[in-house]
């Protein structure tokens, strides 16, 4: 097979897919493990893989990719009730539902459990998706909680430090107490990983429940003059500081990669860090099986006013 060197204008797979706004990278990922996507005639099933746009001939079931649509983002109130999904199958209401008026083809970044209410961020740029929710690149998301009980302060520092649950010891948290009333306690929890029900696994773990809970920031974002069940575009200015957070705009760079560091070197991140196994067939060579493209070294990883983030009176509305 004739092995040919990635040009510097190549991108791997998911990551044109996901650019295009066909789907996210995770989504794209699972496209193409399904042997749904095809490079140059060839179906492709393994990660890693660069293309370029203009040379090489990419189609997805079957129909060859359109011109990228631009990149358009949106920030959302979501109100308990809505999954975080572009379609259920059974049938429950979606975030999307509350978007019917946006034509372009935008997904959740990240995920709110149906119980859960506040921020999320909707877009079809799926380099930003990727990297806002990738634990490596350290994008904090804060949370107001309404716990049950008077949580004492051991508890509190075991969340500022660390709480041991099925999958391994959460990463160090920024923690503290709002208020105590009505039997219960409302914190505000700021974390960088992305687990699934982490705050709510978190409560559970240490025997204190969380009963409410609401994202109130994402990076420099918060839902400041925004009620349940309202969206708005993100302005430019917003679009840039997520974009800094991230890693991607120029100017934040530097910034962004000691975040990354300190989130590498969080509890649990170091076996994230030190995978070194290499993928078996083909992938191990470098060599793919698309005529004239080389492996990239297989999958990258497993996977709101704008301001100041606001103290928020969420905690005051709801007592007992």
């Amino acid at each position: 097979m004739k092995e040919v060197l990635s040009t510097t204008t190549a991108e791997r797979l998911q990551k044109v897919l996901a650019a295009h706004g066909l789907a996210s990278r995770r989504e794209a990922e699972d496209w193409i493990r399904a042997g749904r996507v095809q490079v140059n005639g060839t179906v492709v099933t393994e990660l890693g893989l660069r293309v370029e746009e203009g040379k090489d001939v990419i189609q997805v079931d079957g129909k060859p990719l359109t011109v990228r649509e631009r990149h358009q983002y949106f920030l959302l109130y979501k109100p308990r009730g809505f999954v975080t999904t572009r379609k259920d199958p059974e049938g429950r209401p979606t975030v999307i539902d509350l978007l019917k008026d946006v034509p372009a083809r935008i997904y959740p970044v990240g995920r709110l459990d149906q119980d859960t209410e506040g921020l999320l961020l909707l877009t079809n740029d799926g380099e930003l998706a990727y990297r806002l929710t990738h634990p490596k690149y350290g994008v904090e998301k804060t949370y107001h909680a309404r716990m049950r009980g008077n949580v004492p302060d051991p508890v509190i520092k075991a969340f500022a430090e660390g709480v041991m649950l099925e999958d391994g010891l959460t990463a160090p948290a920024k923690v503290k107490v709002l208020d105590r009333e009505g039997g219960a306690t409302w914190i505000e929890l700021t974390i960088h990983e992305g687990r699934n029900r982490q705050v709510r696994r978190m409560g559970d773990a240490v025997g204190y429940p969380v009963v409410h809970l609401t994202r109130v920031s994402f990076g420099p974002l918060t839902i400041s003059g925004l009620k349940p069940g309202a969206y708005r575009p993100l302005k430019p200015q917003e679009v840039r500081a997520l974009q800094g957070a991230a890693g991607i705009a120029k100017g934040n760079k530097k910034q962004a990669e000691i975040k990354r560091k300190e989130a590498i070197k969080a509890p649990g991140k170091a076996a994230e860090k030190n995978k070194l196994s290499k993928p078996a067939g083909p992938a191990a060579k470098g060599l793919s099986s698309v005529p004239g493209r080389k492996m990239d070294g297989g999958n990258e990883g497993d996977k709101t006013g704008f301001g100041k983030r606001p103290h928020s009176g969420v905690h005051r509305k709801r007592k007992g």
